[in-house]
């Protein structure tokens, strides 16, 4: 199974399973990840914003203009932030890494 990695707002990383077809932001609430997602994924939102990885952020599928639109809502929002609700797991996507918003990170 494809794994994924958070880094908390404590700035320490978690790896969780990542099934296929499931968003980022599904991935963060199986496993208690404090991710919101008050639209439930319908891109209404920005409570699933997170910050990616540079090394994987060219490797995701290209960001819509609604998503953008959400994003300028988004607290803490950096070069490399997408919507989880929009990023699907795959085996492509296997390793990622993410942050959640104002999280100390090691590519900062």
């Amino acid at each position: 199974m494809p794994k994924m990695t958070f880094i908390e707002k404590n700035g320490e990383p978690l790896e969780v399973d990542a099934p296929n077809g499931l968003s980022i932001m599904e991935i963060s609430h199986k496993h208690g990840i404090d991710i919101e997602g008050a639209c439930g994924g319908c891109l209404a939102c920005a409570t699933c914003h997170v910050v990616v990885h540079p090394d994987w952020y060219g490797k995701l599928n290209e960001k819509r203009d609604d998503e953008d639109d959400m994003l300028d809502l988004a607290f803490d929002l950096k070069k490399t932030s997408r919507l989880g609700c929009q990023i699907l797991m795959s085996d492509e996507l296997d390793g990622i890494v993410v942050a959640l918003p104002g999280a100390k990170t090691p590519w900062d």
